[in-house]
C-alpha cells in the first residue's frame, strides 16, 4: 500500500472511531460529548507538526532540549489547569514533576539501562513527561477531592490541635495510591493484556523482540519511579489545608 492510500484510510479509520465514540456520548448526553472529538483533531494536528519539525532535529542535541523544554511546559499548564488556577497551582506542580522526570531520566541514563544518545532522550523524556502529567493531574484531583468529601473530618483534626499536614495525612497517602494505580496495572498486565506503544514501535523499526522488550520494561520503570515522586510531592505541598479548598474544573 502506497503512502497516500495509507494515509487516507488511517484518515477514515479515525474519522469512524471519533464518530463512534461521540455518538455513543450523545446518546448518553454525557457531559461534553465533543470534546473527545476536538482533542483527536488537535492531536492529529500537533503530532503532523512535530513530526515534520523532528524530522530536521532528531539528531540535535539543542533543538531535542528544546523541544523536552516546550513538552514540559504545557504539561505543567494542563496538569496545573485541572487542579485548579495556574497561579496557585503552576509552582507546586512544576516543581513536583521536574523532581520526578529529572530523578527517573537521570537513573535510566547514568546507569546505562539504556544510551545517553539525541533520540533516546527525545523519545524516553517525552513519555516520562506525559506520564508525570497524568500522575500529578490524578494526585493533585483526587487529594483535592478527598479534602472536600471528608472537610468535617480535617476540621476536626484540626481543632483536636493536629496540624494542617497532620490532619490530612491519610488523604495523602490515598491520594498517591489512586494516581499509582494506572501505571501500575500497565506494568503489571504488560504482555498480558497490552503490548505498550513503545514495545510495537520498535519491533516495527526493526529492533529484536528481546531488544524492545528491554526498552520497554526500562520506560516502565521510569514511568513508575516518575510518578510515584511527583504524586508524593505534589501532595505533600499540597497537604498543609486551612480552609476548605475550591473544587477544581
Amino acid at each position: 500500500m502506497n503512502e497516500p492510500s495509507s494515509i487516507l484510510w488511517t484518515l477514515v479509520g479515525v474519522v469512524v472511531l471519533v464518530s463512534l465514540a461521540t455518538l455513543v456520548l450523545l446518546l448518553t448526553r454525557a457531559p461534553s460529548p465533543w470534546a473527545p472529538a476536538l482533542a483527536v483533531v488537535r492531536g492529529t494536528v500537533q503530532l503532523a507538526l512535530i513530526s515534520l519539525v523532528l524530522s530536521g532535529v532528531i539528531r540535535d542535541p539543542l533543538w531535542i532540549a528544546a523541544a523536552l523544554v516546550v513538552m514540559f511546559g504545557v504539561a505543567t499548564t494542563t496538569a496545573a489547569r485541572r487542579l485548579g488556577t495556574l497561579r496557585t497551582r503552576l509552582l507546586p506542580v512544576a516543581l513536583a514533576m521536574s523532581a520526578g522526570i529529572v530523578g527517573a531520566l537521570a537513573v535510566v541514563f547514568a546507569t546505562g539501562a539504556i544510551a545517553f544518545t539525541p533520540r533516546y532522550v527525545l523519545a524516553i523524556g517525552g513519555i516520562v513527561i506525559g506520564n508525570a502529567m497524568t500522575s500529578a493531574t490524578l494526585s493533585g484531583r483526587r487529594f483535592v477531592e478527598l479534602v472536600d468529601d471528608r472537610w468535617d473530618d480535617v476540621e476536626g483534626w484540626l481543632a483536636l490541635g493536629a496540624t494542617p499536614r497532620q490532619s490530612t495525612a491519610e488523604l495523602v497517602r490515598r491520594a498517591v495510591h489512586a494516581a499509582m494505580v494506572p501505571s501500575t496495572d500497565q506494568t503489571r498486565t504488560t504482555g498480558l493484556v497490552t503490548l505498550p506503544g513503545a514495545f510495537v514501535g520498535a519491533i516495527f523499526g526493526g529492533v529484536s523482540p528481546i531488544e524492545a522488550g528491554r526498552f520497554q520494561i526500562v520506560v516502565l520503570a521510569a514511568i513508575i519511579a516518575a510518578g510515584a515522586v511527583v504524586a508524593t510531592t505534589l501532595t505533600h505541598t499540597l497537604a498543609p489545608v486551612r480552609t476548605r479548598p475550591p473544587q477544581p474544573a
